[in-house]
């Protein structure tokens, strides 16, 4: 095993270890037998290290996303994505916590790619006329949510106890972002909306609108704001 390899894999333990899920440097140094300049040379500092963690911690549950296939139900694998976030949290609270601590002032890759993977599923309902707001503010909605159930979850369990809630969240916040009647047409409130959404989306996949660059661009602005308008 490298020496990065080693310091990686004591931090990760002292880390899920934690009564808080905060670790020292000189406590990893000591556990891995290695001096202060090994870890730094890999790692740059704590926050290095700490995102590197966190990396590593998630990298098990992104590869299940990464190679799931996608069904023809892009709604049913955004549930089960929100779920599998959900449980991933319950499974790792203190690497989560710390995913998502202020102490983090760069975003890890596995937060990014996360939501690169929850955009990506949403382009697809968008696409099948089942969003009523662009991809875009859709994921940022989910994700928002999902976190703030997670970390509730995980941080306060005795006021938070009952892990059901998270359900009801989740349905909550998919009714306010799909169509009533998915795979239905729509009722005529929701109907501009949705249609924006949708051609939002398949202009951005489009390389043969005829239209410029700059006319793209200020298209999508357009159905983005008309998909997102409230009421």
């Amino acid at each position: 095993m490298s020496t990065r390899a080693r310091i990686l894999e004591v931090a990760a333990r002292l880390v899920a270890e934690s009564p808080d899920g905060d670790i020292s440097t000189r406590a990893v140094c000591e556990a891995a037998q290695v001096g202060a300049p090994a870890l730094y040379r890999h790692f740059g500092d704590k926050e290095g290290l700490l995102s590197a963690v966190v990396d590593h911690g998630f990298d098990a549950y992104l590869a299940t996303k990464r190679e799931r296939d996608d069904t023809t139900d892009p709604v049913e694998d955004l549930r089960n994505g929100w779920d599998s976030h959900i449980d991933f949290a319950l499974r790792n609270p203190n690497l989560y916590r710390l995913m998502n601590s202020l102490a983090m002032r760069t975003p890890p890759e596995a937060a990014i790619e996360a939501h690169r993977i929850l955009t990506r599923d949403l382009e697809r309902a968008a696409e099948q006329g089942k969003l009523r707001v662009a991809p875009e503010l859709a994921a940022q909605m989910i994700m928002s949510a999902t976190t703030g159930v997670a970390l509730m979850l995980v941080s306060r369990p005795a006021t938070f106890p009952d892990a059901a809630m998270s359900t009801r969240v989740r349905d909550a916040v998919h009714a306010s972002v799909f169509t009533p009647d998915v795979g239905a047409s729509p009722p005529a409130d929701t109907e501009v909306p949705s249609t924006a959404a949708r051609l939002s989306a398949l202009l951005r996949r489009s390389h043969g609108t005829g239209l410029s660059t700059a006319e793209s661009a200020l298209m999508t602005e357009w159905l983005d704001k008309v998909s997102n308008a409230e009421g």
